[in-house]
């Protein structure tokens, strides 16, 4: 391009971009002492957000006659750019500044406040060493000290609110210390007083968790609550009175989480709800399993309930992520409970263990009629909770032992018709497909090696009945597209099953030599006809295992007229099955 075009094309561009600023009622005044623009004044980060800045705009000179705005040079308008893309890194960076505390502001305010815990410790000491400080001043003082970090946090929260919070929770730490100490170590109050002043504190936690908008008061709040029993000692109370006090505090922290819209609070309740009363009960009344059964039941519903509840008015279903989280506490309650059930009730228990899944397939159920949209997380926990009580309550405990074999029969055909029936596919069915598949492995190994099949009903066909499950497993798979694997797997292990049925029908090993090569031809044969091409390779593994029987069994202590015979079948067979499998890739 010659440099008379690209000056031609500059002025264009000059002419066209005056026009643009003379609309936009924009002036661009350049100095002539430099090519470069002032820089734009500073304005504060409120400013910077409530409104864009507004055009860079010199001031001209009076004159007497208007005249056409100047346009910028081709030199200064790269420094034009640097300027404006400089400004607006400044202006994105203001506006990224977080409210939060940083790290070093959070350390140095608990820093500050583990300062204050602490000189109330050596000051308790020092007034113990000296004599002066007697039990009853150490427990007031303590709880004096705590009200006044409290108060002294509420004073500093219009000019600094989350930084003053550090100094409440360090109060609420205290005031459950001071009742602890007043009641354990110094009997100053009894356990029923104690208790009301532990209600009290976590009452007042909650609160300051709602004031300064911080998770860490509830979670106080919940720790305080659930270890009081552990460390009010008292003769007065029965294990009912603790499923009453435990129950109330857990219906509680349910409605405190879904106001505040906090799971954690909920989740950690739930956690020290069931050890919490599981130790107790444990130590002091195990016998009353009837209240055990009852409270853990109780807590089923409440945190049940609270979970549904809170997806729904808070619009907040549950994802894979936040579901996991509830699955250890589900299962916990599943194994405390089926604990208590085996003990005493066991012909009951895999069938109440079935009763808590349908539970919380209504809840889900009831969660996804009330949000009307998809609940993964909600289902992804279903199937999870499903497949353990499956795999442990239904075929572990209650499904009849000799009876074994025969559960793959019923729930591979379940499982394998709620896949096709979920437009999804599998997605969260995986676990449901772990437990059966795991049933499955079981009782086909079992079935493949003959271990221990003679007790088994109908164990002479279990072989057969196995493979004919898994090629009818491979011939419904084979017509969804994709599933390579699935169906290399199904195939084979079909083979294997149909030989392993070959050497537990029949006696003789030339007659078994022979239906394995029957088997062969009738796959190549089989995939000739559906043009099969993965069946006629898998046929490959069943030559190879017939060639193999016959050279290092068959011959070794045979007969010369034995010898002859498994010769000519295995040539019979692989000549025929080469003829097959010629046909079948198009060779020549």
């Amino acid at each position: 391009m010659s440099t008379d075009n690209m000056e031609e094309r500059l002025a264009a561009l000059e002419r066209r971009l005056a026009q643009i600023e003379e609309r936009l009622d924009v002036r661009f005044v350049w100095p002539q002492s430099s090519r470069t623009m002032p820089p734009p004044p500073e304005s504060s980060p409120g400013q910077a957000q409530q409104a864009s800045p507004p055009p860079l705009q010199a001031p001209r000179p009076q004159q007497a006659h208007p005249q056409a705005p100047a346009a910028p040079s081709p030199a200064a308008r790269p420094a034009v750019a640097a300027r404006s893309a400089s400004a607006q890194a400044v202006l994105a960076r203001t506006r990224a500044v977080p409210d939060s505390p940083s790290f070093a502001t959070s350390i140095l305010g608990w820093g500050g406040a583990a300062a204050f815990v602490l000189a109330a410790a050596y000051l308790i000491r020092l007034g113990i060493d000296s004599g002066w400080l007697t039990a009853l001043v150490q427990i007031a003082a303590a709880a004096a000290g705590g009200l006044l970090l409290i108060v002294a946090g509420l004073w500093l929260r219009d000019a600094h609110p989350r930084y003053a919070g550090y100094l409440p929770a360090c109060g609420i730490v205290i005031l459950f210390l001071a009742i602890y100490g007043g009641h354990l170590y110094y009997a100053l109050i009894s356990a029923k007083t104690a208790t009301l002043f532990v209600i009290g504190v976590c009452a007042l936690s909650l609160w300051l968790c709602r004031v300064f908008d911080s998770e860490l008061y509830a979670l106080f709040a919940v720790a305080g609550s659930y270890s009081a029993p552990f460390l009010l000692a008292g003769d007065g109370g029965s294990i009912t009175d603790l499923v009453i006090y435990y129950s109330a505090w857990s219906v509680v922290f349910s409605i405190y989480a879904i106001w505040c819209g906090r799971r954690l609070i909920y989740l950690l309740a739930l956690y020290l709800a069931l050890i919490g009363f599981d130790a107790i009960w444990q130590m002091h009344a195990p016998t009353e399993w009837i209240a055990g059964l009852s409270f853990q039941t109780v807590q089923f519903v409440i945190f049940g309930i609270a979970t549904m509840v809170f997806s729904v008015r808070r619009q907040q279903p549950l994802d894979e992520a936040v579901a996991m989280l509830h699955l250890p506490p589900l299962l916990l309650f599943y194994v405390l409970q089926y604990v208590v059930l085996a003990q005493h009730v066991p012909d009951l228990a895999p069938w109440i263990s079935f009763a808590s899944v349908v539970a919380v397939g209504l809840l889900y159920l009831i969660a996804r009629r009330l949000s009307d949209a998809p609940l993964p997380g909600g289902e992804w926990l279903l199937w999870c909770y499903l497949a353990v009580v499956l795999l442990h309550a239904g075929y572990l405990e209650a499904w009849p032992s000799d009876w074994a074999p025969w559960a793959s029969f019923i729930l591979v055909p379940v499982a394998f018709w709620i896949t096709l029936r979920r437009a999804g596919g599998i997605g969260p069915l995986w676990a449901l497909w772990t437990a059966v598949g795991a049933i499955f492995l079981l009782n086909y190994v079992r079935v493949v090696v003959g271990f221990k099949l003679e007790q088994v009903p109908g164990h002479t066909i279990l072989a057969i009945a196995y493979a004919a499950m898994l090629y009818l497993g491979y011939a419904m798979v084979s017509r969804r597209e994709g599933g390579r694997e699935t169906r290399m797997l199904l195939v084979y292990a079909g083979h294997v099953s149909a030989m392993a049925a070959a050497v537990h029908l029949l006696d003789a090993a030339i007659v078994v030599s022979t239906a394995w090569g029957l088997l062969a031809l009738a796959c190549l044969g089989i995939s000739m006809w559906r043009s099969d091409r993965m069946l006629g390779q898998s046929s490959l593994l069943v030559f190879g295992a017939t060639a193999g029987k016959v050279l290092l069994y068959d011959l070794s202590g045979a007969q010369p007229l034995a010898r002859i015979i498994s010769l000519v079948v295995l040539g019979v067979t692989f000549y025929i099955g080469g003829m097959f499998y010629q046909r079948l890739t198009g060779a020549r």
